[in-house]
């Protein structure tokens, strides 16, 4: 059965993550995903703690700022033994530092083979999540998420398909090209244009425009190990936890 886990960026308009935390693991969810500010801010870090040790709540993946991870390999590996993250992905990119060319983006997914080593060094294994700005025309056929990966056979990837399909680009396309290095995937859904305005046009998995039986079958046939849901910003994290892991359970009822 899988295992389904939910991203603690969701919730971080609604503190505190002691309450966060049981809520979660009373619906059923068994795993949570960290974000990079809950590794920075001493407060957030001993909320974290003491609401994975009340709950049994696993955190197998997370997301560290490449420049944290650059700057700091010896805290960041300290802290993923604490508790227990298997997997580092570097989640985002300033608009300022983003490459502008394939040659950039290429020099840019070799850099992160670098920034990683300390965290294999460790034991630990490390990867990429994209946005929609790595699904970008360069005017070539790769894109910039083609790109990082082809310069850095060391990275594995987390793959968030709304942002994908908010990038213009085919899911399964992705999911196919990629599965044998798909290590997680968000599961997040869009809502139908001009609807959710107060969420960013995101939606509760299973309530939105994106075709999540299909999407979760084909998710089946890869190295996929943990299935994370998201939603950049839920105008009600409670709701949202609850409506998209009962619509995650669904997804392979019959199969």
């Amino acid at each position: 059965m899988t295992a389904f886990g939910y991203q603690l960026y969701s919730s971080r308009n609604f503190p505190p993550l002691t309450d966060t935390l049981p809520m979660l693991a009373g619906l059923g969810y068994e795993e949570i995903e960290g974000y990079g500010a809950l590794f920075q801010d001493a407060n957030l870090l001993r909320e974290l703690r003491i609401a994975m040790e009340q709950t049994g709540l696993r955190m197998p993946t997370a997301h560290f700022g490449v420049d944290f991870v650059r700057q700091s390999p010896t805290e960041v590996t300290g802290l993923c033994r604490q508790i227990g993250i298997e997997t580092v992905f570097f989640p985002f990119l300033m608009p300022e530092k983003r490459p502008s060319d394939a040659q950039g983006w290429e020099a840019f997914g070799k850099s992160l083979s670098e920034i990683g080593k300390p965290l294999q060094d460790a034991g630990l294994a490390f990867g990429w999540h994209n946005h929609d700005f790595e699904l970008a025309d360069l005017g070539v056929p790769e894109a910039p998420l083609d790109l990082i990966l082809q310069a850095s056979e060391d990275l594995v990837l987390e793959l968030d398909v709304a942002w994908v399909a908010r990038g213009g680009r085919d899911p399964f396309d992705y999911i196919s090209r990629y599965k044998d290095r798909l290590r997680a995937a968000h599961i997040k859904d869009t809502a139908p244009d001009g609807a959710c305005a107060d969420e960013d046009g995101w939606a509760d998995v299973g309530q939105g425009t994106l075709d999540w039986v299909s999407l979760h079958a084909a998710l089946q046939g890869t190295s996929t190990r943990h299935f994370i849901m998201e939603h950049d910003n839920p105008s009600d994290h409670v709701r949202f936890a609850t409506r998209s892991l009962a619509a995650a359970r669904s997804l392979g009822e019959g199969q």
